[in-house]
C-alpha cells in the first residue's frame, strides 16, 4: 500500500500536524533521533525541513572554480540556476531525499508556510530530489486543530500551485541575479584604485534606502527659518479661550514654509499685539458633526505599523511575535499576509470567535473592552455581510490577521500580549457604528486681525468603545468653552512667540513601513494606498527583514536618542549619491522596483509568464552592469586639471592628475601619489599639503582590508632604497618609537637571535616587552608585545620563551571579544615581528556513520 509524506517547514510545525492528524488517520511513531526526526503510521509520513535547505550556487569563473571579483567577469548570468544543499542543514535535506526517493511513497505534500516563501522552499528540495512523484498542496489558514483537519482534507493540486511556484523562484533568481551582479559590479568599481571595498546592492534594498536617503538628505541640508506667531486669550461670559493670529484670506504659495498662522518678521507680529491689545473682539462660530469609521483589519505591514507606533516595537520584532502567536500558541490566523478582508462565507466562523470572547472573563491578555465588545456585536446584531470585511476579491493567498477563537492562557509574554489585544479589539471593533464627533472651528476677530481656535468633542463613541473612550471627553488642548456667534469676546492677553522651522521628521520603521507600501509615494487616502500597495517595495512578510539588511549593512541606523528614528549613515548616502552618479535607475526607482513587484503579483495569477519576466531581469542586469563599466572607462580617460605641487623626488612643481593618482611631470621622474589611500580620497588641497608639509590629518575614513574604519595621520617617508610614500601615523606611534630609543640595561628581558643568526636584546616596560632591533623597518621602534592581551596578562617567563623560541606554552585566561574564556599559544615571526595564535588541539569526536551528500541541481527556467 502506497503512501503519503507530508513535509512542513520547521520542526515544531511537523509535530503539530502529527500530533491532529494522528486523531484522523491513526496514532504516529515518532523515528529517528533529535533534529533528523520524523513521524509515521500506515498510511503517512510525516517530516519537515528546518526553512531553507537548498539555495543558489555561486557561478563558476572561466576557470571552472569560484567566480572572481572583478568588472571583467560580470555579468555572471547563468543559462540555468544550479541550486545546492545549504551546509549547516544538510542532514536535514539528506533526510527528506531519503523519505521523498523510499519506493512506497507514492503522493508528496507541501506543507511548508503558505505563502512564495514556503513554496519556494519545498520546490528547491523537490528540483534537488529530481522524482517524479505526485504534488499536492496543504494550504493552512490558522494552526489550529481543525484548521489543519480541514487543510489536508482539501489539499490543492499541483496545478493550481504552479503560478505561486513560478514567482517564488523569479524572486529567488532574480534578487539573486541583481544582487550578485550590481554588489560585484559596485565592489569593482569602489576597488578601481586598489584594497577591496565591498559594496553591497539589491534588487529591493537598496530602492528601499533611496527612500531614506532622499529623507536624509533633506534634513541635512535645512536651513531654519525664524517666524513667529500671536496667541492671544479672550474672555466670555462662560470663561476664557485660546487663539492663535492666522490670514483667513491665506493660500498655499510656492514656499513649502508658509503657513495662514506664521509671520516672518518680528516686526509684524508686535505690531498685531499692538493693534489688538484692548480691544473687543466678536466671535463666529461653526460646529460640524463628523464620522470617524471603524479602522479594517490588520493585514502584516499595518500591524507592524501601528505596534511600531504604539509600542515602539520594530518590524521584524512584530512579526516573530506574531508568528509565535500563530505557530505556537494557535491563537492568530496566518500572519504574513497583506489582505484586510475576510472571506464571504467567514461570518459563521466570526460569529464562533466573537461567542467565545463574550463568555470569557477579563485577564491581562482579555480586555473588558473587548469583552464587552464582543457581546454587544452578538446583541445589537452587527455582524453582517459587509464588503469591506467580508470580500472575497481582496483576498489573495490568505485572509486578514484575526483571532482564531482560542483563549489566551496564562503563558503569554507581556509582548505577546499586546499584540493580540491589538488584533482582537480591531476585530471587535471593525463591526460597531462609527465614532461620532463635533467639530469647532472658532474665529474671533478683531478688526482687522483674525484668530483662530478649534475643538473637537467626542458625541458617540461607536467603535472607540471598544478603546476605553467615553462620550462628551476631549483632550484638554481641545476643550472650548461655550460661545455664541456674534458674542463679544474681551482681549484678555497677547504674546509673540519666536519660533523656527523644522526640518523634515526621519523615518520611523513604522513610518517607512508605509512608505514601502506605495513605493515612497505619499499616500493619506486608504483606497489609493491599497492600490499602490500592489506595487509596494517588497511584501509584508519580507519587509521586516529588508529593513534589517540595510542595518547590518551599516547602511542606516537606529538613532541612540531616539529608538525609533532610522538615520542614514554616510556610508548609505555614498552609496546613493554613486549609483544615481553611475545612472543606476533599477536600483535607485522605488517605483520601478514597485512595478517589479507587481509583476510578481500578476505572476501570482497567471497572468505573466516565468520566462517574461526574467528576460526582463536578465535585461536590467546586463543594464547595471554596462553602466558601471562605462563610468569607469569614462573615469579612466577623464582629463583632470593638473596638481601644483613639489615633488619630493625631483622637486619638479606640476603633477599630473588621473582618476587614480598625481604623477610628476618632471623628466625620467617616476613618482607617483594614489589619490585613494585605505579609502579615503585624497583631495588636490589634501595632496599639496601632504607633499609640501610632509604630514596632514587626522583622518577617520581610512578603512582596513576587512571595510573596518581607522584613525591615522598621513606622514611623507623615504624609503631604504629611495623614493617616497605616504605612511600612516598612529596614534601613540613616536611615544613608542621614543621608548624604544630611550631603554636601559636595567629593563634588559633576555637575549635572542634573529632569522639570520644576528644577537639582539630583549626589554620591558611598564606595560610591554621590546625588541627594537627586531623587524624596525615593519614595525615602529621594533617589535612590541603587550604585556595584557585580551585581558590576560603574559607572564614574563612566557614571554621569554616567545622572543627566545618564537612560541609560548599554552596560556589560559584570554578573554574574547564576546566575553568568553580561552586557551591558545602565542606566535611570534621574528622575521616579521607579528604575532599570531594557535588554539590547543580539541578532543577528537565520536565519528558519526558517514552519509551520503545531496549533490547540486540544476534547475531552469522551466523548472
Amino acid at each position: 500500500m502506497g503512501k503519503t509524506l507530508v513535509i512542513a517547514e520547521k520542526p515544531s510545525v511537523q509535530t503539530d500536524l502529527a500530533r491532529v492528524l494522528g486523531k484522523e488517520l491513526g496514532k504516529f511513531q515518532k523515528k529517528g533521533k533529535d533534529r533528523n526526526s520524523y513521524f509515521e503510521n500506515d498510511t503517512t509520513l510525516i517530516s519537515s525541513a528546518v526553512g531553507h535547505l537548498v539555495e543558489l550556487k555561486m557561478p563558476e569563473g572561466p576557470n571552472g572554480r569560484k567566480l572572481p571579483w572583478g568588472i571583467k567577469y560580470l555579468p555572471a548570468i547563468p543559462n540555468r540556476f544550479e541550486l545546492q544543499p545549504i551546509e549547516k542543514s544538510e542532514s536535514r535535506l539528506n533526510l527528506l531525499l531519503k523519505l521523498i526517493k523510499r519506493r512506497e511513497v507514492e503522493i508528496i505534500v507541501n506543507a511548508c508556510d503558505a505563502g512564495r516563501e514556503g513554496e519556494l522552499i519545498f520546490r528547491y528540495i523537490m528540483a534537488l530530489a529530481g522524482v517524479d512523484k505526485p504534488l499536492r498542496r496543504m494550504w493552512m489558514q490558522s494552526m489550529t486543530d481543525a484548521s489543519i483537519v480541514r487543510a489536508f482534507k482539501q489539499l490543492r493540486e499541483d496545478a493550481s500551485m504552479q503560478p505561486l511556484a513560478d514567482a517564488a523562484l523569479c524572486r529567488s533568481e532574480s534578487d539573486w541575479l541583481v544582487g550578485l551582479n550590481g554588489s560585484r559590479a559596485l565592489t569593482a568599481f569602489n576597488s578601481r584604485h586598489g584594497g577591496f571595498n565591498m559594496t553591497t546592492a539589491g534588487r529591493v534594498q537598496t530602492p528601499t534606502l533611496v527612500i531614506l536617503a532622499e529623507r536624509e538628505r533633506a534634513i541635512r541640508n535645512f536651513k531654519e527659518r525664524d517666524y513667529w506667531e500671536v496667541h492671544a486669550e479672550f474672555e466670555v461670559a462662560t470663561g476664557t479661550y485660546a487663539g492663535r493670529w492666522f490670514r483667513e484670506d491665506f493660500q498655499k504659495p510656492d514656499d513649502d514654509h508658509a503657513r495662514a498662522e506664521r509671520l516672518w518678521t518680528e516686526a509684524e507680529a508686535e505690531a498685531i499685539v499692538a493693534r489688538c491689545t484692548g480691544q473687543m473682539g466678536v466671535v463666529e462660530e461653526n460646529k460640524k458633526p463628523s464620522k470617524q469609521i471603524p479602522t479594517q483589519l490588520f493585514d502584516l505591514t499595518t500591524l507592524q505599523r501601528e505596534a511600531g507606533s504604539r509600542f515602539g516595537f520594530s518590524a521584524r520584532n512584530t512579526l516573530g511575535i506574531a508568528q509565535a502567536l500563530y505557530e505556537r500558541h494557535k491563537l492568530l490566523t496566518y500572519p504574513r499576509t497583506d489582505s484586510k478582508c475576510l472571506p464571504e462565507d467567514y461570518i459563521g466562523t466570526v460569529r464562533e470567535h466573537l461567542q467565545a470572547f463574550a463568555r470569557a472573563n477579563p485577564s491581562a491578555t482579555l480586555a473588558r473592552e473587548a469583552i464587552n465588545g464582543a457581546a454587544k456585536v452578538l446583541a445589537q446584531d452587527w455582524l453582517k455581510p459587509n464588503k469591506r470585511i467580508f470580500n472575497n476579491a481582496k483576498i489573495s493567498d490568505h485572509f486578514a490577521i484575526i483571532p482564531t477563537g482560542k483563549l489566551p492562557g496564562a503563558g503569554l509574554k507581556e509582548q505577546e500580549q499586546k499584540i493580540f489585544d491589538l488584533v482582537l479589539r480591531r476585530l471587535v471593533a471593525i463591526f460597531f457604528p462609527p465614532a461620532e464627533f463635533e467639530n469647532t472651528r472658532r474665529i474671533t476677530r478683531v478688526g482687522e486681525d483674525s484668530f483662530l481656535t478649534t475643538g473637537k468633542i467626542l458625541m458617540v463613541p461607536g467603535y472607540l468603545e471598544v478603546y476605553g473612550r467615553q462620550p462628551g471627553v476631549a483632550a484638554a488642548k481641545d476643550e472650548l468653552v461655550p460661545a455664541e456667534t456674534g458674542e463679544a469676546a474681551t482681549v484678555a492677553n497677547l504674546e509673540t512667540r519666536a519660533e523656527q522651522t523644522k526640518p523634515p521628521a526621519r523615518y520611523t520603521e513604522a513610518t517607512l513601513l508605509s512608505a514601502m507600501e506605495t513605493a515612497g509615494k505619499r499616500v493619506d487616502d486608504e483606497e489609493l494606498r491599497e492600490a499602490m500597495s500592489e506595487r509596494g517595495l517588497g511584501t509584508p512578510a519580507t519587509r521586516a527583514a529588508i529593513i534589517e539588511g540595510l542595518i547590518s549593512h551599516k547602511y542606516v541606523f537606529r538613532n541612540e536618542q531616539k529608538k525609533s528614528e532610522l538615520v542614514v549613515s554616510n556610508k548609505g548616502l555614498a552609496l546613493i549619491d554613486l549609483l544615481e552618479d553611475i545612472g543606476i535607475e533599477a536600483l535607485t526607482s522605488p517605483e520601478l522596483t514597485g512595478e517589479w513587484e507587481y509583476k510578481l503579483k500578476q505572476m501570482e495569477g497567471g497572468e505573466l509568464t516565468r520566462e517574461a519576466f526574467m528576460g526582463e531581469i536578465k535585461s536590467l542586469t546586463e543594464n547595471i552592469v554596462h553602466a558601471t563599466k562605462d563610468k569607469m572607462t569614462e573615469l579612466a580617460n577623464r582629463t583632470y586639471p593638473d596638481l601644483e605641487a613639489v615633488c619630493p623626488n625631483c622637486d619638479s612643481t606640476v603633477l599630473r592628475q588621473t582618476d587614480g593618482n598625481y604623477e610628476c611631470r618632471g623628466d625620467n621622474c617616476k613618482f607617483k601619489l594614489n589619490k585613494y589611500i585605505a579609502s579615503h580620497k585624497l583631495v588636490p588641497e589634501e595632496a599639496k599639503a601632504l607633499l609640501e608639509q610632509g604630514r596632514i590629518g587626522p583622518f577617520e575614513d581610512f578603512k582596513n582590508r576587512f571595510g573596518q574604519p581607522f584613525v591615522a595621520e598621513l606622514k611623507m617617508t623615504e624609503g631604504a632604497r629611495g623614493g617616497w610614500k605616504p605612511e600612516f601615523i598612529f596614534e601613540g606611534d613616536e611615544e613608542r618609537e621614543s621608548e624604544a630609543n630611550n631603554l636601559t640595561n636595567d629593563q634588559l628581558l633576555c637575549n635572542t637571535e634573529l632569522p639570520d643568526g644576528s644577537p639582539v636584546k630583549v626589554y620591558q616596560t611598564d606595560h610591554a616587552y621590546l625588541c627594537p632591533d627586531m623587524a624596525p623597518d615593519k614595525q615602529k621602534g621594533g617589535t612590541r608585545i603587550a604585556k595584557e592581551i585580551l585581558k590576560k596578562e603574559i607572564p614574563m617567563e612566557e614571554a621569554i620563551r616567545l622572543f627566545t623560541e618564537g612560541k609560548t606554552g599554552v596560556i589560559h585566561g584570554f578573554i574574547s571579544k564576546r566575553g568568553r574564556p580561552f586557551s591558545a599559544f602565542l606566535l611570534l615571526d621574528k622575521a616579521t615581528g607579528k604575532l599570531a595564535w594557535e588554539f590547543p588541539p580539541r578532543p577528537a569526536k565520536k565519528k558519526a556513520a558517514k552519509k551520503k551528500s545531496a549533490k547540486a541541481k540544476k534547475t531552469g527556467d522551466g523548472d
